[in-house]
């Protein structure tokens, strides 16, 4: 009997240590070990109002796991210095500097005093520095983290001051940097400016693909870059090759670089209810993802870290009163609900027609007589597109939840547990033991 019950103890037991062993090497794969030495690089990417509604939803579309879904190490906190819900300038400041701001400022405190950024404390240690998006490059989140203005709105005084203090920029709002007399916003021409001091204009993706300069001033749009949908009819970069060509670029400097990518529109489907265009764009950041993670992992000495900045649109992962949820018919969905809504005929009769060729989905009579009598086409061909995915929308504003938060290399395990967004950057500077204080 004592022989029986010793051998189911040690049965037991091991059991229980094969499962702890099993526990413990899925952590280690998240938490990763701690940098023996100062991180040289960081690459900080931004899905722009991405949550893990998104990253669900993402996952089924895909149909498998993402890139950063064993780089899950918490939680991070959003809201702003005046509200619960945060805008993209409030939180990209606190991002970018570390304290809260009000909703529409960037780089400013509440009274309007100039705040300190991470890139700006990168270029104090001679660290190249460097800004991608989809956007305007101008655009709130990229602003953040090289200027310094009381509202966002103000693009035409944003460019000025990014060229003061970044090497590599990609991506839209060429007439923020264009004179007046060339359509632009600026009384001078800020490109010609910019091309004697140094930086090579590019203006698409063939002109990318010879970047050869140290410093680069990518513009590939007069307003934003072409959502991911309708990038081939375009001649723009995708955002993995413009994050491609930064990381090549900003490496050739021995003291290292700041990296911040953003995967701008997919806050603006959420904001317009677009699942497949938010599915879509989601798709080509994580492509900017994995180049940022393969430079990394043959680098050694990077640290990326990926975190919306905050939710958009309240977005579910089923809904309509169903146990049910159909993201993956969102692959199919060739055009965004602006495009599709651009193809209606004057009185809207070819509804059915429009759908089925770009979004390959069979609406009922009563769909399209919603299309029909919409004040906002867009809005109605947008709603029937999610219905049939089964993705659910509460705000056509953003949300103020917590979002995900994913990080990869040397100094990874800083980020570990629920952080406020303005933590960010000050764990960056640790991890690349830099100083980083607010006056």
């Amino acid at each position: 009997m004592w022989k029986k019950w010793t051998s189911i103890t040690l049965a037991i037991a091991l059991l229980v240590s094969v499962f702890a062993v099993s526990l413990s090497g899925d952590a280690e794969a998240v938490k990763q070990k701690p940098a023996k030495g100062a991180v040289k690089n960081v690459i900080f990417m931004i899905p722009d109002g991405f949550n893990a509604s998104y990253a669900t939803n993402y996952r089924w579309f895909k149909g498998s796991d993402a890139v950063w879904d064993d780089m899950l190490v918490g939680m991070m906190k959003t809201y702003s210095n005046d509200t619960k819900v945060t805008d993209s300038a409030a939180a990209g400041t606190a991002m970018a500097t570390g304290v809260k701001t009000d909703n529409g400022k960037i780089s400013v405190d509440p009274e309007g005093n100039e705040l300190k950024t991470i890139l700006e404390a990168a270029v104090e240690v001679d660290k190249s520095t460097g800004l991608v998006a989809t956007s305007t490059i101008t655009h709130a989140t990229p602003a953040v983290f090289a200027s310094h203005v009381a509202s966002r709105a103000d693009e035409a005084d944003i460019a000025p001051q990014m060229l003061e203090r970044v090497d590599v920029m990609l991506g839209g709002g060429k007439q923020y940097f264009q004179p007046e007399s060339k359509g632009g916003k600026q009384k001078e021409d800020l490109i010609a400016t910019a091309q004697e001091d140094g930086y090579q204009l590019l203006e698409d993706k063939d002109q990318l693909k010879k970047a050869k300069s140290d410093k680069l001033l990518g513009l590939f749009a007069d307003d934003a870059m072409a959502p991911e949908q309708q990038r081939e009819e375009t001649n723009e970069p995708s955002l993995q090759e413009m994050t491609d060509t930064a990381i090549q670029t900003l490496n050739k400097n021995d003291n290292g670089f700041f990296l911040m990518v953003e995967g701008s529109q997919i806050d603006w489907a959420g904001h317009a209810h677009d699942a497949a265009w938010a599915m879509h764009d989601t798709a080509a950041f994580e492509k900017a993802v994995k180049s940022a993670i393969d430079f990394a992992k043959k680098d050694g000495n990077t640290l990326v870290v990926v975190a919306g900045d905050h939710e958009t649109g309240g977005m579910s992962v089923g809904g309509y009163g169903q146990y049910a949820a159909n993201p993956e018919i969102l692959r199919d969905v060739k055009a965004t609900g602006e495009r599709m809504a651009e193809e209606l005929n004057q009185d809207r009769s070819n509804a059915k027609e429009v759908l089925k060729q770009y979004a390959n989905i069979e609406i009922s009579d009563k769909q399209a007589k919603q299309i029909q009598d919409a004040t906002k086409p867009v809005d109605a061909i947008n709603a029937v597109v999610s219905e049939h995915a089964l993705v659910g929308w509460t705000s056509s504003q953003h949300t103020g939840v917590d979002v995900p938060l994913y990080a990869y290399g040397p100094g990874s395990n800083l980020f570990s547990g629920l952080q406020d967004n303005t933590d960010l950057p000050k764990l960056m500077a640790k991890a690349m033991k830099i100083k980083f204080k607010q006056k």
